[in-house]
């Protein structure tokens, strides 16, 4: 591995042969939905299937095994530790959580922090001490990115994800995404359906990356942002957009506050998030639930 391996040949090779979603047990619910003319996908979990069910940021393991996959992805970017005992995961989510912090003291309820911000800080700690030997430029903290990522959090696509995107697009849908992402969150689609959000069809203006925005769901900011991108857009009311995803409380609980039509993809029992005993999910219920992506183009 090196700095000039391209980044989505990072994810597909450590993406596992032949992974599957998991049933989850759950029964769809489908109707038609009339009037809809904009359809917005969720990433991690929904048009992807997730090792850890979502963005790997969203976890908080520090154990042992996340240290030698911390350490194992520095190295292949180049950067090698020249000590066994600094906790570099540790340090890690540590440098995370302070920013977060951060944003939150600035007002911010839901912080989203710029991974390779958090990378850069992390290696000029390192650096300080004198306990990593290797050149940090931009395209090795954009490598170790994607590495760490690919490492702790393998994805792959989930099936029915190019055949919903092309039956969508066939019905004049307009496509969008609200997605807790990193700027290699986009690289999945090169690196699994073969082409950038905007190749497969997926309007750019609708398409909302919560890091470009440093703020994550739940926090109905990045579903303000949509709506107004879909009124400028084609004057699209949040009553004509339906949103997928698989988490209540990050995507389906906000998205109904605003006015989305909304489905719970719960076809994958790793990512799916029923949060039942979350207040903020109390009396939410979405408009569909699908097990397959396919079974959306029942109901638009």
């Amino acid at each position: 591995m090196s700095v000039k391996t391209p980044l989505p040949e990072i994810f597909r090779q450590h993406s596992p042969e032949g992974m599957k979603p998991e049933p989850t047990g759950e029964k769809p619910v489908l109707k038609k939905l009339p009037g809809i003319r904009s359809v917005l996908f969720d990433v991690y979990g929904t048009l992807f299937q997730s090792g850890v069910g979502d963005i790997s940021l969203a976890e908080e393991d520090r154990g042992a095994k996340r240290e030698k996959l911390i350490r194992a992805s520095m190295k292949d970017a180049g950067l090698q530790m020249l000590d066994q005992k600094t906790p570099v995961a540790e340090l890690f989510h540590d440098t995370i959580r302070a920013e977060q912090d951060i944003r939150r003291e600035q007002g911010v309820d839901f912080p989203e922090v710029d991974i390779l911000g958090v990378w850069e800080d992390l290696i000029g700690q390192l650096e300080a001490y004198e306990l990593i030997r290797g050149r940090a430029s931009r395209a090795a903290l954009r490598t170790v990115s994607v590495l760490y990522e690919a490492n702790v959090n393998p994805a792959a696509p989930m099936p029915g994800a190019v055949e919903a995107i092309e039956g969508l697009l066939d019905k004049q849908k307009s496509l969008g995404i609200i997605s807790n992402a990193q700027f290699y969150t986009p690289l999945l689609f090169e690196a699994f359906l073969e082409g950038s959000p905007h190749d497969l069809g997926f309007e750019e203006i609708l398409c909302i990356w919560s890091f470009e925005h440093t703020v994550a769901k739940p926090s109905p900011k990045l579903f303000e942002v949509a709506a107004e991108r879909l009124q400028a857009l084609d004057g699209i009311a949040p009553g004509e957009t339906l949103f997928i995803g698989n988490d209540m409380r990050n995507d389906i609980a906000p998205a109904a506050k605003l006015g989305f039509k909304t489905a719970l993809f719960a076809g994958d029992k790793r990512s799916l998030r029923l949060r039942k005993d979350d207040e903020s999910c109390k009396g939410v219920k979405p408009d569909l639930v699908i097990t397959e992506l396919e079974q959306l183009l029942e109901c638009v």
